[in-house]
């Protein structure tokens, strides 16, 4: 992220505003959300933003900060995506946020690889039940990367209480975007940020390792196409032979 926007900056001649939206003053050491996927309404790119000052708190933090990488491109044809996009963009370029927050163009495989072993949470909060499965997550999740998501998609089965953290389990009247978001932030104040800097003596954050080693052990072989093939084979195709070369020998 670094590279790009230094080659920006020397390049294109782009403003400062711009270099700093691109990441160039993220911390590797400080507690890293990453939000990468198409930007359509239901994804609710936004919900962090939804009270921007207990987020900048959270963000400017003098001793416990988090920071947020948002990545992702929305559909041509999606007006209401490409403004999304642009809103995160600016939150990215607000000084008020501290730098804490940045916003990676041309979204591809490349960089897809690069977020999703290389965040420290993904993030994930849908309207439900809009979403249809969460590949993205169930990538980062092999890859020890805890998940932060609402009850949607692959996490409702994913999620056993070990392996990172689940909201939005109430029904809610109405639009839910405030009683989702006051959650978000309840978890993140409360079980996420804690026990990421609950450091031993040797500087390592016992308890957020008993974290990433439950992802990787209750996700990985779950969620493998190494098990679907091996399901559609024992569930579907032995028994489809097998009733074949039954008909066949009846015949």
């Amino acid at each position: 992220m670094r590279e790009r926007s230094r080659q920006r900056w020397a390049g294109d001649r782009i403003s400062p505003s711009i270099v700093i939206a691109g990441g160039t003053l993220l911390d590797p050491s400080v507690l890293t959300l990453g939000f990468a996927r198409r930007f359509a309404t239901y994804k609710r790119s936004e919900l962090l933003f939804n009270d921007m000052e207990r987020l900048k708190k959270l963000l400017n933090d003098r001793w416990r900060p988090i920071q947020i990488i948002f990545a992702g491109k929305a559909h041509p044809a999606d007006d209401p995506g490409k403004q999304i996009i642009q809103r995160v963009f600016n939150a990215a370029r607000d000084p008020g946020t501290g730098g804490r927050i940045a916003f990676v163009e041309d979204y591809g495989e490349q960089l897809a690889q690069y977020m999703v072993h290389g965040v420290d949470v993904w993030l994930n909060n849908p309207l439900p039940p809009m979403e249809a499965s969460g590949t993205s997550g169930m990538k980062a999740a092999l890859n020890g990367v805890p998940q932060l998501s609402i009850l949607d998609g692959w996490w409702i089965e994913g999620f056993n209480g070990k392996n990172g953290w689940a909201f939005g389990h109430n029904e809610v009247d109405g639009n839910r975007d405030a009683a989702d978001a006051a959650e978000l932030y309840r978890i993140l104040e409360e079980e996420v940020i804690p026990i990421y800097y609950n450091v031993s003596d040797d500087g390592v954050p016992l308890d957020w390792v008993n974290v990433m080693k439950h992802s990787i052990k209750s996700n990985a072989a779950k969620f493998s196409a190494r098990r679907m093939v091996k399901e559609y084979i024992e569930k579907f195709y032995a028994k489809g032979l097998e009733s074949l070369l039954l008909h066949q020998n009846e015949g």
